[in-house]
């Protein structure tokens, strides 16, 4: 990264992180069911986070972030999503775009200069957009139907893009398209939010993390200027999204938020436990052999993602199985949670307790790219490679 000194902030001061993270996720718990319940983007959230410099974490210190580390990023977003965790997917999301973005020598200097330090500055969010309506994921195949058209003025950009996390809380879209050169361009087009053209169609409504404000948008003939084309290759040598390092840390992140969930539910559930107390048992629930034996098999899933999450963040695993570590952490997740709503009973599904929450929220790991059949699917593959 070749930048002038004359143009560097300095470095933030130091901060007591486990302090703050702890009055984080008590903050972020406090409003969480009422995040849930309008499902409007968590503004307040992403505010707190500014004041302690955590929405410039990965951004180099060169520019004013905090360079940080990805076990680092790990503990933050832990932190994070045990308070409220669609404020932690759209927190993932900046700390990947902002990883390997002034590494990319695609982008022109001024722009990744731009978006690190409107990150440090102003807390400005940032997220790729690829999913499309007819398409679907990207990560299966094809090619994008919203297309930039070169102009006199510079691109044009026309397409849909649907399940865009983060959506009226971003400042900056890296929306996936293809220019109508012969050999088209394919990659990320860079909008501001304030384009003319540019529209949010407030249509998320889904189970589970409904804070992350995943709405559709639309760009009607919006006017960028050339060099906006800031991470394109020719679809004839197409080049991968993210290599082993950005799996890995993709990988890690997002089971680390669901981790965090599923401790959440594991919380709940032992408070529940030593709190009820049966007038035909006159004792605590957690007394009985039957429930701390369920509340020791959550224990022993979330050990063995503890371990398998901080084992992959200390540079300790492969990035090829980078995969498989989402697949087990997201499984053991949602199996953890599964086995507090059958001990609680009916309180746990009752709207009025968090466990039916975490939940919901749980399961939607399931649906993060990539899938689990692509993982296992993978995996299966190389046993008759080797």
């Amino acid at each position: 990264m070749t930048l002038s000194a004359a143009l560097f902030s300095p470095a933030p001061q130091s901060l007591d992180l486990d302090a703050v993270l702890a009055s984080v996720t008590e903050t972020l718990a406090a409003t969480a069911a009422e995040q849930d319940r309008l499902g409007t983007f968590p503004a307040a959230n992403f505010a707190l986070l500014h004041s302690h410099g955590l929405l410039s974490l990965t951004v180099p210190k060169a520019l004013g972030g905090r360079g940080s580390d990805l076990p680092t990023a790990r503990k933050v977003i832990a932190a994070v999503a045990k308070g409220e965790p669609s404020t932690a997917l759209i927190l993932v999301m900046q700390y990947l775009q902002h990883l390997r973005l002034q590494d990319d020598q695609r982008w022109p200097a001024p722009l990744r200069q731009r978006l690190g330090r409107d990150a440090v500055e102003n807390g400005a969010l940032v997220n790729a957009f690829r999913v499309e309506p007819d398409l679907g994921t990207p990560a299966r195949g094809g090619l994008p139907a919203t297309i930039a058209r070169r102009t006199t003025e510079g691109w044009r950009l026309s397409g849909s893009k649907q399940y865009c996390t983060g959506s009226h809380g971003l400042t900056w879209y890296l929306v996936w398209a293809r220019s109508d050169d012969a050999d088209p361009l394919v990659g990320g087009f860079l909008v501001h939010k304030d384009s003319p053209g540019v529209r949010i169609i407030d249509e998320w409504d889904h189970l589970g993390m409904r804070a992350t404000c995943s709405h559709r948008v639309e760009f009607d003939e919006v006017l960028l200027p050339l060099d906006h084309a800031v991470s394109v290759n020719p679809a004839s040598a197409p080049q991968a999204v993210l290599d082993g390092e950005g799996l890995l840390w993709m990988s890690v992140l997002l089971g680390s938020l669901y981790d965090a969930v599923a401790h959440a539910a594991r919380d709940w559930l032992v408070s529940f436990l030593q709190e009820r107390v049966p007038t035909n048992l006159g004792k605590p629930l957690s007394t009985l052999p039957r429930f701390q034996e369920v509340v020791g098999r959550i224990d022993t899933l979330l050990f063995t993602n503890r371990h398998l999450l901080d084992s992959a963040a200390a540079g300790h695993m492969d990035s090829g199985h980078a995969g498989q570590l989402k697949q087990l952490v997201s499984t053991n997740a949602i199996k953890a949670v599964e086995l507090a709503i059958e001990a609680a009973g009916n309180p746990g599904l009752s709207r009025k307790n968090p466990l039916e929450r975490h939940f919901r929220n749980v399961l939607c790991s399931r649906v993060h790219t990539p899938q689990d059949d692509v993982v296992l699917a993978a995996a299966g593959r190389s046993a008759f490679t080797q």
